[in-house]
């Protein structure tokens, strides 16, 4: 499968990750039904946003020009090659 290049498409995409989240956490929120749950998934969810933004756009514009994200797995793969490097091995 090629990657998606339709605007249109891509904006739909977006949007279904935001309805799967909103459905998947008012489901969680409704089971539980506890407000301190509630602030604390919202805590996580935003940090796990920050996290990503940090991994993709941070380092790739502000620590390592040439580093090219292709997923979390590519972050990993980075950080260990850089880890070796600076090491010695």
């Amino acid at each position: 499968m090629g990657d998606l290049k339709s605007p249109t498409l891509i904006y739909w995409k977006g949007l279904l990750f935001v309805l799967l989240g909103l459905f998947a956490s008012g489901i969680l929120l409704a089971k539980v039904g506890d407000w301190q749950i509630a602030l604390l998934l919202g805590l996580a969810i935003w940090s796990f946003c920050r996290a990503y933004y940090f991994v993709f756009y941070v380092i790739q514009h502000y620590v390592d020009p040439d580093y090219k994200f292709a997923g979390l797995g590519s972050f990993v793969a980075y950080l260990w090659a850089r880890s070796r490097a600076t090491t010695g091995e």
